[in-house]
Parts: C-alpha cells; sequence; structure tokens
C-alpha cells in the first residue's frame, strides 16, 4: 500500500502534474495540501477516471485539504471537533483500508512572533487535543502533510545561516514533538538517517538546483502503522517540471 502526500500549491495550476504522476506513481493513496478551491469546483471527476475516490475540503485562493484513493474513503471529518479560531480549511481524515489518514496543512507562520506565528501554535495545539480526544495510539493511524516545521537541523540546508527562523524555531520544533509523544513517529526518519533530504525548495535563489531546501513535509505514524512501514522517500522528480509545485511528494509504502 503506497500512501503519499504532496502540498501541490493549487491544485488547479497542477493538474496535469498529478494526473500524470497518479499514473506513473500509482500510489494507493494521495493527501494533497493547498488545493486553493472551493469544494464546488474541485475537479473530481478528472480523478474518478483514473479510479480514484476523492474527498475535500477547501476555499477560496488558501488552504485546502484533500484525498484521493483507490480505496474506498470512510468515516470523513473535516477539520477539527474544536475548531482553531479563526477557522480554515486545513484537517481532514477518514479511514481508507486498515489507516486512519489525517492529512493536515498546518500554518506557516510567517515569522517568529509573529500573530501568525502564535496562531501556528494554537493549531499545533489542537491537533494535539483532537489527537488525545478523538484517536488512539494503538491504532494504525498516519498523520501526513505539510506541517511547515524541519524537525532537526539535518533537515535544512545551512542550520547556522538559516537560524532559529520560522519552520526551525524551537517553540515549533517543541509544539511538534509533544504530538509526537502521543505517539506517532516519523516514518521517513525510520528508514533513511541522511541529511540533505528535502521537500520544500523556496522558487527564488535558484534554491532547487542549489539544493537549499528543507524537509518540511512528512508521514507520521503510530507503533502499529510504523511497524508495518517498508520504505519512505521523497520523490524530486515533480519539482522539475515547468511550473512546479514547490514542495515534492514524500510517499510511504506499508504492508498492509
Amino acid at each position: 500500500m503506497l500512501v503519499a502526500s504532496w502540498n501541490v500549491n493549487s491544485v488547479t495550476v497542477r493538474v496535469p502534474h498529478l494526473l500524470t504522476w497518479l499514473q506513473e506513481v500509482s500510489p494507493d493513496v494521495l493527501c494533497v495540501q493547498e488545493t486553493k478551491i472551493v469544494d464546488e469546483k474541485f475537479p473530481k471527476e478528472t480523478f474518478e477516471a483514473l479510479g480514484y475516490n476523492c474527498e475535500f475540503y477547501g476555499e477560496k485562493t488558501y488552504n485546502g485539504v484533500a484525498i484521493i484513493s483507490k480505496l474506498p474513503i470512510e468515516n470523513v471529518q473535516k477539520g477539527f471537533v474544536e475548531e482553531v479560531t479563526p477557522p480554515a480549511k486545513r484537517f481532514i481524515e477518514a479511514s481508507v483500508g486498515r489507516l486512519r489518514v489525517l492529512n493536515a496543512y498546518i500554518p506557516n507562520g510567517q515569522s517568529v512572533g509573529s500573530e501568525k506565528y502564535l496562531y501556528k501554535l494554537r493549531w499545533l495545539e489542537s491537533l494535539l487535543t483532537h489527537l488525545r480526544n478523538q484517536h488512539d495510539p494503538l491504532q494504525p493511524t498516519i498523520l501526513v502533510g505539510d506541517f511547515n516545521i524541519a524537525p532537526e537541523d539535518r533537515d535544512v540546508y545551512n542550520p547556522e545561516e538559516v537560524g532559529p527562523t520560522i519552520m526551525c524555531s524551537d517553540a515549533e520544533r517543541d509544539a511538534l514533538c509533544e504530538v509526537r509523544k502521543w505517539g506517532m513517529n516519523d516514518i521517513f526518519r525510520e528508514h533513511n538517517e541522511d541529511a540533505g533530504q528535502f521537500s520544500w525548495w523556496d522558487y527564488r535563489m535558484g534554491a532547487f538546483r542549489r539544493n537549499m531546501g528543507f524537509r518540511i513535509d512528512h508521514i507520521y505514524g503510530t507503533e502499529s502503522a510504523t511497524a508495518n512501514s517498508v520504505r519512505c522517500w521523497i520523490d524530486k522528480e515533480p519539482r522539475r517540471l515547468e511550473r512546479p509545485s514547490d514542495h515534492a511528494p514524500v510517499i510511504a509504502e506499508f504492508d498492509f
């Protein structure tokens, strides 16, 4: 079972890339972030023509998440039970096969200390509350998405140059660590120890060509999900295309 996560930075713009990638890689489940489209306009028929089911939760211009799956998508929940204020369409979860799949687009936070940064920390607190109140760490559950956090210095192209800025600050990393303590493992790090493996590169400064990246897109899993994980990798090929998303897909294979 292949499960992928990809911030596409507008599903409308990236439909050609998505269709090609789905046909080439053939994931069983693709969790998409930053769809930037209202539900009424989500191109579900396009994905259904390839044999995929779709559930989505979006808004105009910003945010938006979707689950695209060959398997039936059941028991869908859109947003947290106790939503963050102000609310934004950043979270969707569903049962797919034997997995409970949680798809999150965590706020960027803009800059350390800003109001958007404080909102990001509140959002992470709400995510942890949601896990504690709605989920069981003993069940096979995965949390995937664009976390907008590089968990460690090895997830940043030059930690000395970048410093404790947005996506790398102590408070963000600590908040994410609390989420992991609930019962989540970083599945990529279960299978890859090397530094210099990134999932996001700025459009500016030739960042992708120079590999000035950050690993901020993640697939986390509970112990039972992690135990069934076979491998996890970042597919950089879509980032090489014309008009790409600034993110690359992260893929995990599970023995389910």
